[in-house]
């Protein structure tokens, strides 16, 4: 799953050529990106942007977008204990998802601090599907010993494509996966597709209407044709990762290793973060008994040292303050923003902010950020006003409408 280096010899000097993996869908990609803008996807060849940022973002806020999703690491747990397995490992009460959902959770060490959030499908009463940012193979095999369950990475075995914006529910009746418009939020389904089925989940990462669509990787190909044919009239356009994290942003969606750091990356020991830290303390379900973590997290709360909080920002102006530092009475640095956009669809400056309790808890006024903006090649340094404001920044009915609409 690593990629593989060349060695070049050029003159008498020996250089490393790094390849990085295709996607099941890469040939759609290279043909269609004009940037070359490219990046590292957990050893993966993704596109930052495929032909302009901008557009790509209004693509998803007013047509549809298709976002590869193939290097996402995905898991199939299955066997008699599977449900066992994941509340063992996951926050929240596994129990209580049907077959046919999905289920946002994290997962924990023992110390409580978050390894990793991530998407639990549960494709049948013993047999689920963990999607997540990072790696965790040898830790859920360990957290599998003595149980009647099998855990198998299927990331290059299985292509996945999320669907996103008004017109995808549209694109997918007009590809004939007939049924698709009872998903409702959260729900899943298999479809026939070629000499199988498809999975297609009503879930994403943008806030948006939308889909997230999982094939054998050797019918990735005829997916997409499929999917940009019937598209044609509903304007879908593939985009990059940074259209997506503008969507995000607005949406109050966290990103593991950009909003926080997990506990597997951390170098210092105050980059560790517990769930309640980073607003996930909604999923800690302490009634359904042991699970990773569990002993800390109660214990955190009953003493309150919780030390961080994660909170969403409205900022003056309408320079992003990415990266800022954030102050409290313009002196004391109290936090730092991890992610910042002028929000088209809010009309406002918002951010996401880690701040050190008190402040974003008890103290939530006189709050400013410091930003560097880059003005005729000199940076002006900028103190702007900062409130805390509640996440998600934008909320689109048609997110959750059922059924759903057309447009």
């Amino acid at each position: 799953m690593s990629p593989t280096a060349e060695k070049v010899t050029r003159g008498d000097q020996a250089h490393f050529r790094l390849y990085r993996l295709p996607s099941p869908f890469q040939p759609r990609l290279e043909a269609l990106g004009r940037t070359e803008d490219w990046y590292n996807w957990a050893g993966y060849k993704a596109p930052n942007t495929l032909w302009d940022e901008e557009l790509e973002y209004f693509a998803i806020r007013s047509q549809a977008a298709a976002f590869d999703i193939s290097p996402m690491t995905k898991y199939r747990i299955e066997g008699r204990d599977a449900e066992a397995l994941m509340n063992k490992v996951t926050l929240r009460d596994v129990s209580k998802l049907k077959p046919g959902r999905v289920q946002y959770t994290a997962w924990c060490d023992d110390e409580g601090h978050v390894l990793d959030d991530g998407t639990l499908f549960r494709l049948s009463a013993d047999r689920f599907r963990l999607c997540s940012q990072e790696r965790h193979l040898p830790w859920l095999l360990d957290s599998a010993a003595g149980m009647d369950v099998t855990v198998e990475e299927e990331t290059e075995a299985v292509a996945g494509l999320a669907l996103q914006g008004p017109t995808s529910y549209a694109v997918l009746a007009s590809a004939g996966f007939a049924g698709v418009e009872r998903l409702k939020i959260f729900d899943l389904a298999e479809f026939p597709f070629g000499d199988g089925t498809v999975t297609i989940s009503r879930t994403g990462f943008t806030g948006d209407l939308g889909y997230e669509l999982f094939a054998p990787a050797g019918q990735a190909l005829a997916l997409w044709d499929l999917l940009f044919q019937a598209g044609r009239l509903h304007g879908l356009r593939a985009i990059g990762y940074r259209a997506l994290n503008r969507a995000r942003t607005e949406a109050g969606l966290i990103v593991a290793n950009a909003d926080f750091i997990t506990s597997e990356h951390a170098v210092r020991a105050d980059r560790l973060r517990q769930p309640d830290e980073i607003g996930l303390g909604f999923m800690v379900d302490l009634d359904k008994g042991h699970f990773n973590g569990r002993r800390a997290i109660a214990e955190a709360r009953r003493k309150g040292s919780l030390k961080h909080v994660l909170v969403g920002l409205e900022i003056e102006g309408n320079i992003p303050a990415e990266h800022a530092i954030v102050y409290h009475n313009r002196k004391k640095e109290v936090g730092l923003v991890s992610a910042a956009i002028w929000s088209p669809m809010a009309k406002r400056n918002i951010a996401i902010a880690d701040l050190a309790r008190p402040y974003g808890e008890k103290i939530v006024d006189d709050l400013w950020v410091e930003i560097y903006a880059l003005r005729e090649l000199q940076y002006q340094k900028l103190m702007k006003r900062a409130k805390i404001v509640p996440r998600p920044f934008i909320k689109l009915d048609r997110r959750t409408a059922n059924p759903p609409g057309e447009f």
